[in-house]
């Protein structure tokens, strides 16, 4: 079983106005509206019954928490019966399942995967005997506003809560052989309880409401940090994460790159659709191979100087006014491969010859904006 990740892994699942990339790799955020990657169900699809308005639920967990369980509607039993008894992976999407333990998953003693995405899941409530076989588990999409129901499965690697109504992280701290963590498109508002998860490789929070970045310190091991679409104002706590290789801040509310210093193993970083108005502050990020800065009102590429490994340039509706800068910046760089100038001023001003200066400038380039 394939817990949610980036398109590829997805296929059916469509994504949201998202542009095809030149080498193949879906999973780079690149669409319109700076998402972060993630979002690819159509929300038009989601069952009757499931609340739109997040925004109106109490923000006190204790009070919510207090009020009475829903009630219950069994699940067709018959959702399990074509599987056998031994088997590994179980996927039931868009069951309409409100009610884990109708499913009977008793009978199951060897289950790794399990998926139970787009479904009405309020309570996850699993048996014992997945404690120690059950490593991959899939709740993305369901009506879930508390994490729990988790205490026994210990062996997971992979858990995916996005797309329901979480807005407190806890209890999931003791899973600690998790590697990945996707959280997208809940409530969250503070980034806490994942001291302990020590080999998460992957913790995606995008379409949250996260202002500042903290509780990360001890997650020394995280290779891919997804904080797009939420309300970051600055950054700051990713000093302890010397093994990241990707960061996404796409569409939050930066001015200014800093708190980059000690990323040094970072090669991919995605920061379009932000305020930021100079690439100072990326000098020490000597491997970056790709940095996406689109949509957003900077008018030089000095600050680049230094990263010689760049291989592609995202730079499309930035403010970019003069081609001797873009020699300047980029000549030298050997590994440099695509350039997206579309809808700055580079290109607005002389369409006509726009693409032939950038050839002029750049004579390496082997793709110019979306065509090669």
């Amino acid at each position: 079983m394939q817990i949610a990740r980036e398109p590829e892994s997805k296929a059916s699942n469509a994504t949201a106005d998202s542009q095809e990339q030149p080498n193949g790799q879906d999973k780079k955020p690149r669409d319109s509206k700076g998402w972060d990657g993630k979002l690819r169900i159509d929300r038009n699809v989601m069952v009757q019954g499931q609340d739109a308005d997040a925004d109106a639920d109490s923000d006190s967990e204790e009070e919510e928490e207090s009020a009475a369980p829903p009630d219950k509607i069994e699940a067709d039993e018959e959702l399990t019966a074509e599987f056998e008894d031994d088997v590994e992976d179980i996927d039931l999407v868009q069951c309409r399942i409100r009610d884990i333990e109708a499913l009977k998953l008793e009978r199951f003693t060897k289950l790794k995967g399990l998926c139970l995405r787009q479904n009405l899941i309020q309570e996850p409530v699993f048996p014992e005997n997945l404690n120690n076989t059950l490593k991959e588990l899939d709740l993305y999409d369901n009506l879930i506003s508390h994490i729990r129901g988790l205490d026994g499965l210990t062996q997971l690697t992979s858990l995916d809560l996005s797309f329901n109504k979480i807005k407190h992280i806890k209890r999931v701290n003791h899973l600690q052989k998790l590697t990945d963590l996707y959280l997208v498109q809940n409530s969250v508002k503070t980034i806490e309880n994942l001291e302990g998860l020590s080999l998460l490789r992957n913790l995606e929070l995008g379409g949250n409401r996260i202002r500042v970045i903290q509780g990360l310190e001890t997650l020394t091991a995280l290779e891919e940090l997804w904080l797009g679409k939420n309300k970051l104002t600055a950054l700051g706590g990713l000093s302890t994460l010397t093994n990241l290789r990707i960061l996404s801040i796409q569409a939050n509310r930066l001015t200014a790159f800093s708190g980059l210093e000690s990323l040094t193993a970072l090669e991919e970083l995605h920061a379009s659709h932000n305020a930021i108005t100079s690439l100072s502050g990326l000098e020490a990020n000597t491997s970056l191979r790709v940095i996406d800065i689109s949509w957003n009102p900077i008018t030089s590429l000095e600050g680049l100087e230094s990263l010689q490994k760049l291989e592609e340039l995202w730079a499309s509706y930035c403010q970019l006014q003069s081609f001797d800068d873009v020699e300047r910046v980029l000549a030298d760089k050997e590994a440099l491969t695509t350039v997206y100038f579309e809808g700055t001023p580079l290109q607005r001003r002389q369409p006509v010859l726009y693409r032939n200066k950038v050839r002029l400038a750049l004579p390496r380039i082997h793709q110019i904006d979306a065509s090669e």
